[in-house]
């Protein structure tokens, strides 16, 4: 469960005294998955089954504010097109307690370990039972023999209980080579990831802990843990551990690269190097699909949704990413990419709206067109004469003809940084720490990669092939649709440049 309910609870107080009713479809994204009424966080048991993507959610079932959390349901074949489900595990509420269902896990028990399946493989939910009023938080299981749609709660929950005020966010998955299930929950003051070991899901045992490294932060969430081969090669393996946390500029993610023996996670790199997932001010609370296809490892994650209300929605998912480890100079590094499943299902929802273009000089501004504010750009600049180079989106303009609003993003040749400055946008909105923001990467041979999906309301950059990620939201005007490519300080050539138009028509 991301953050916690107090800071998430003074957020949405703040933000719902702006004009809480007003409809704001100019801000619902065409190509991000969202609830299709009231509040959405993390991501829950990401399953695929039956050539489906199952997407459970953090979902309050009433309100468009954080509140009864429940386990909203999603799925889908191409991760663009969502058919929406019934909850499937609503909070629970009696005379006595109020039982909120945090994040959590889902797993396919092919063998039936757990005895729970009725014909065929039981689907297993792993979530954290919140009490508020008893200030405890612990781990439940619940289990579906109708593929998902409807859960069961196991009659010997807790599976785990400490009586701990914030201990949640369990994750389940197999692990091979020690034969039983793993499970990382986070506990969240003392900025660790426990790891418990199952043969039979039940019955759960403490194999170890890791924690207070990298950055603390004000509390680790959403552990996971998943092995990544390093340059495609199989044989040379690492595990990479991420975690969720409150950083100074807001929320953001981490991730540690090591070793797991099945029993202990340790780090290769020193503990005081803080590695990070997204360079942005809006992913969170990210977990993989449990057994994708050909073991490929996609990433989805919570954009938080800032400053601005929304409605009738509030909340929406990342771009669905796919994950993968390089040698750098520096060590070994993750690197993320749209996932190629909802590339390719875009680029034919895009049909024939595509800009396609080959070795454009700019210099100065090289206006491009007018788009709707959902789209996927894709370019390449050479940079041995420019200091800086880019596009400004979003453009908004007065009824003389001058742009009063965009958005910048573009790479700093003079300082090696991919950045996104929303200064002309999102003042007042965001906060200030974050009004620009940056993320070191160097060129390939004079030249930079940068992928950006602009989606109505978010913004996701991709430097250089996916070495380095900024994501935020964003809330430009409906009529703000310029988009232009720009050179600074001397001329740039964009080798190629591809903008596919993802506005429904």
């Amino acid at each position: 469960m991301s953050r916690t309910k107090y800071i998430l609870s003074i957020l949405m107080a703040c933000s719902l005294s702006i004009s809480a009713q007003q409809a704001t479809p100019q801000w619902r994204p065409n190509y991000h998955f969202t609830a299709p009424t009231n509040w959405l966080n993390d991501p829950n048991g990401l399953i695929y089954l039956n050539g489906e993507y199952h997407l459970y959610y953090q979902y309050n079932p009433f309100e468009n504010k954080w509140g009864h959390m429940s386990w909203g349901h999603a799925k889908s074949k191409d991760l663009v097109n969502w058919e929406h489900l019934p909850v499937a595990i609503p909070e629970k509420i009696t005379k006595d307690t109020t039982t909120m269902i945090f994040s959590g896990s889902a797993v396919l028990d092919k063998q039936n370990v757990s005895g729970l399946g009725k014909d065929k493989a039981p689907i297993l939910a792993f979530y954290t039972a919140d009490l508020p009023k008893q200030h405890n938080e612990s781990q439940y299981m619940a289990y579906s023999n109708d593929d998902g749609l409807t859960f069961t709660d196991y009659t010997k929950n807790p599976i785990i209980d400490l009586n701990k005020k914030d201990f949640r966010d369990p994750n389940v998955w197999w692990h091979d080579a020690s034969k039983q299930w793993i499970m990382t929950v986070a506990m969240v003051d003392e900025h660790q990831v426990r790891f418990y070991g199952s043969k039979n899901l039940k019955d759960w045992a403490i194999l170890s802990d890791f924690g207070k490294q990298g950055n603390q932060g004000s509390g680790w969430e959403c552990p996971f843990i998943v092995p990544l081969a390093v340059d495609g090669n199989k044989n040379n393996t690492k595990w990479v551990l991420m975690i969720s946390l409150f950083g100074p500029k807001g929320p953001t993610m981490q991730y540690f690269v090591g070793d797991f023996d099945g029993k202990i996670f340790k780090n290769d790199n020193d503990g005081q190097l803080t590695l990070l997932v997204d360079d942005g001010d809006s992913f969170y609370a990210a977990i993989p699909w449990n057994n994708a296809p050909n073991d490929k490892r996609i990433l989805l994650g919570w954009l938080q949704p800032g400053g601005k209300e929304t409605f009738p929605w509030k909340g929406q998912m990342s771009i669905p990413r796919d994950l993968t480890l390089k040698t750098m100079p520096d060590g070994v590094r993750l690197f993320q990419q749209p996932s190629s499943v909802i590339a390719n299902n875009l680029r034919k929802l895009a049909q024939n709206r595509v800009i396609s273009k080959q070795n454009l000089v700019v210099s100065g501004e090289l206006k491009l067109g007018e788009i709707i504010n959902a789209n996927w750009i894709e370019a390449e600049f050479d940079l041995s004469n420019a200091k800086n180079s880019g596009f400004k989106l979003a453009q908004l303009k007065n009824g003389q003809g001058k742009v009063i609003k965009e958005i910048e993003v573009g790479y700093r040749a003079d300082k090696n940084e991919l950045y996104v400055d929303c200064s002309r946008s999102e003042k007042g909105i965001k906060n200030d720490k974050n009004i620009i923001q940056t993320a070191k990467i160097n060129p390939i041979n004079g030249k930079v990669k940068i992928q950006i999906l602009i989606d109505k309301s978010s913004l996701e950059v991709f430097g250089n092939g996916g070495e380095k990620v900024i994501s935020t939201m964003i809330f430009p005007d409906e009529k703000a649709t310029g988009i232009t490519a720009f050179s600074k300080d001397g001329k740039s050539a964009l080798s190629s440049l591809k903008i596919w138009d993802l506005s429904k028509k």
